[in-house]
């Protein structure tokens, strides 16, 4: 079973590249954030003629979390147990092919030491504590998304540009791994333990040609889901396509 998470920047926007890539690759199940729009703005058809269940939390212009997959699509839950006041959509969890799977975009921060850097370091810690509660289920869980976190200087191309900074901050790193410490494991470092490899480049500043990026989208596994991974990789191609997204498939491959 083949597991995608994207943050594609606005579905609408990127539709054909994001159809193209389902195309071509044919993955049993797509996590995406940043939908930018409202379920009844969704494309669809297009995504349905590819053979494609979708569940979608969606907002307008802002945010936004879909869950596609080939099979049927059960127990949607909408935004986080333990954040029902967050009016933001931000976090999606179903049950599809025996496996829970959630998409999830924590909040980028802005910067260190502003209101929205607070809401991303409350978000992660009502997103520790439904993490948590899920483990009780004892079952394959795979939570993918865009978290906004650079785990280690490992995942940055140049960590002293970064040092401090939001993405790369003390306090995101520890909730990170806050997270792992539960028993979740990241999933493209069981695979790729000393690669640089990343999956956001920013619109800015030559980021992109001179492969300046972040690894700040994961794919986290719970025991049972990580006992059966067989590969995991990030797919760099989508990014440099005319009008794409900033940030590129990240994957993973379990038995199911």
């Amino acid at each position: 079973m083949k597991i995608v998470t994207w943050n594609v920047n606005s579905v609408r926007a990127r539709l054909d590249i994001l159809t193209e890539w389902l195309r071509d690759h044919q993955p049993d199940l797509m996590l995406l954030q940043e939908i930018k729009c409202e379920a009844h703005s969704f494309p669809l058809e297009a995504i349905e003629d590819l053979g494609y269940n979708i569940a979608i939390h969606g907002q307008k212009t802002f945010n936004g979390v879909a869950i596609l997959s080939k099979s049927p699509i059960e127990d949607v839950q909408r935004g986080l147990t333990f954040f029902e006041e967050d009016i933001q959509a931000r976090y999606i969890e179903a049950v599809t092919n025996g496996v829970r799977v959630a998409s999830v975009y924590v909040p980028n921060g802005q910067a260190v030491g502003t209101d929205k850097y607070a809401y991303k370091l409350v978000f992660l810690e009502r997103l520790h504590q439904h993490m948590k509660s899920l483990l009780q289920y004892e079952e394959a869980v795979v939570i993918g998304g865009d978290y906004n976190i650079a785990p280690t200087d490992l995942d940055v191309a140049d960590p002293k540009a970064w040092t401090g900074d939001v993405l790369c901050s003390i306090p995101e790193r520890k909730a990170f791994y806050a997270l792992l410490n539960l028993g979740y494991r990241d999933g493209f470092r069981i695979d790729h333990p000393h690669e640089k490899l990343y999956s956001w480049w920013d619109y800015r500043s030559q980021a992109w040609p001179n492969d300046a990026g972040l690894r700040i989208d994961h794919l986290l596994l719970s025991p049972q889901a990580t006992d059966r991974l067989e590969s995991t990789g990030i797919d760099k191609a989508p990014r440099g396509k005319e009008k794409a997204s900033d940030h590129a498939p990240v994957w993973c491959s379990i038995d199911v």
